[in-house]
């Protein structure tokens, strides 16, 4: 007698006296309201919650967290108070508040204040929404990483691109849905692009972006000796084969995803070749991206955007360091950060714009956290100009652009010092809920049914900040 030991609950029920045991279940968990949001056969929601504002996301992810009171959120007290010690300063390590060597002003028509580091950004003040007053819950980078790409501190949870594809699914079925363009990779590395437990197809796909030539961008773009159409009579073969082993395993994901990754990276051969290659950007536009791999990686994302991939992820990374941890030389470090970073980005902001794209794309820019208004220095070094700053988790600043948000918006503050968020607070999980929203998606009605209950990106948190929404 054979025995099937692959027997799943859902089998057992569906078996189960001609399958009554499945009707019944339906009707009991109908009745608690526990099925959820109705699906379409591809995962995605059968129908948006509301009406969203964005099509797709743009996370320009400034890896190591960026000074709020360098770039965003002027403090004139640190230079009225400098040297001396707050209360709540890192034991040992801190030197005393420490105020920022570089002007600010008010730009564009909004009047959204920045410092004299964006002097190429500050043309797209306007469009921009800086939301000052962020917080989170831990100053260390992994945690903080993990927080901040998906909702929670420990590497067990579904990214923020991974919820998107599971919601809302891809408008282009030949590219991921969720696609990472990465110079190496962050310390905690994939597990920031994790689809954990959702279904394997909504993983995010890692783009080694050092190298910008095709087969360098996607390994095995091309087959080395089969023409497509051999390559279709292979797949079609293995297709077969795999739906005969799915039917005999009663209902196994793993192997779902296999299949599809299977027609995906068929389908990309054609369409990764020519989206991933920029070599026939016009001259203009690549050096107004610049040559830096941040900048290569904004013009590469501009082109998933166009071929309508739901969200795009870069990274400011370099070979698995932390560019913008200025725990020493601050300033000199910001200097060039924030260069590189400005010319990128506001190309990448001018090209949105003038495709049409920005109006439907959210761009979000930022990192884990910021940086603290006090120095870090060694006891041997007292040279000030070679002073660091530490990790920063209490108040920091992000900005917002296009998908619906309002431009030339300040929102919220921290206080004299730039230690504390203290008005209108928006907390990371604020943040992907509103992200959510804009994408026309109740961040509480997003869920997946997983070890006995129900979980979500922001878990049992979370407020859409409506006050930025247009």
């Amino acid at each position: 007698m054979n025995v099937d030991l692959q027997l799943s609950r859902r089998s057992l029920l569906q078996r189960a006296g001609a399958g009554f045991g499945t009707i019944g279940l339906t009707g009991a968990l109908q009745s608690a309201g526990m099925l959820g949001t109705a699906r379409a056969a591809n995962g995605s929601l059968d129908g948006l919650h509301h009406a969203p504002k964005a099509k797709r996301v743009l996370f320009l992810f400034m890896n190591g967290g960026p000074s709020h009171v360098d770039t965003f959120d002027p403090k004139p007290a640190l230079l009225k108070h400098e040297g001396e010690n707050p209360t709540e300063r890192s034991k040992g390590r801190g030197a005393g508040y420490m105020p920022s060597p570089f002007r600010f002003a008010p730009q564009g028509e909004s009047g959204v204040v920045m410092s004299e580091l964006f002097p190429h950004l500050a043309n797209h003040a306007d469009d921009l929404c800086v939301i000052r007053s962020m917080h989170t819950d831990v100053p260390n980078h992994e945690p903080g990483l993990l927080i901040m790409n998906s909702g929670n501190q420990q590497p067990i949870r579904p990214s923020l691109g991974s919820w998107l594809s599971y919601g809302l699914g891809s408008e282009n079925r030949s590219l991921p849905s969720f696609v990472v363009l990465c110079p190496g990779l962050p310390v905690v590395g994939p597990q920031l692009w994790s689809n954990a437990f959702l279904p394997g197809r909504h993983q995010g796909m890692s783009v080694d972006t050092n190298d910008l030539a095709v087969e360098k961008l996607v390994a095995n773009v091309r087959h080395p000796e089969w023409s497509r159409g051999e390559q279709r009579e292979q797949l079609d073969l293995l297709g077969q084969i795999n739906r005969l082993h799915l039917a005999s395993r009663h209902d196994d994901p793993a192997l779902e995803s296999q299949i599809r990754s299977m027609e995906m990276a068929f389908a990309m051969q054609r369409e990764a070749t020519e989206v991933f290659d920029t070599s026939g950007e016009p001259k203009h536009v690549k050096e107004a991206y610049g040559s830096t791999p941040y900048g290569k990686s904004c013009l590469l994302a501009r082109r998933l955007l166009e071929a309508d991939v739901r969200m795009v992820q870069v990274y400011y990374v370099n070979k698995g360091k932390q560019p913008w941890d200025t725990h020493s030389n601050n300033d000199d470090k910001h200097r060039s950060l924030c260069a590189d970073g400005d010319k990128a980005t506001a190309a990448l902001l001018t090209d949105l714009k003038q495709r049409g794209l920005l109006d439907d794309t959210l761009v979000v820019w930022g990192g884990e956290f910021g940086r603290t208004p006090y120095a870090q220095q060694n006891k041997k070094d007292k040279d000030r100009r070679k002073a660091g700053r530490d990790h920063h988790h209490t108040g920091f600043s992000m900005f917002l652009a296009g998908g619906g948000t309002k431009g030339g918006l300040m929102y919220g503050n921290t206080d004299e010092f730039g230690m504390h968020a203290v008005e209108n607070r928006v907390h990371v999980h604020d943040l992907h809920a509103t992200i959510l929203h804009l994408m026309g998606v109740d961040h509480e009605r997003l869920t997946y049914r997983y070890s006995g209950r129900d979980f979500r990106l922001t878990d049992v948190h979370g407020r859409v900040v409506h006050d930025v929404i247009a």
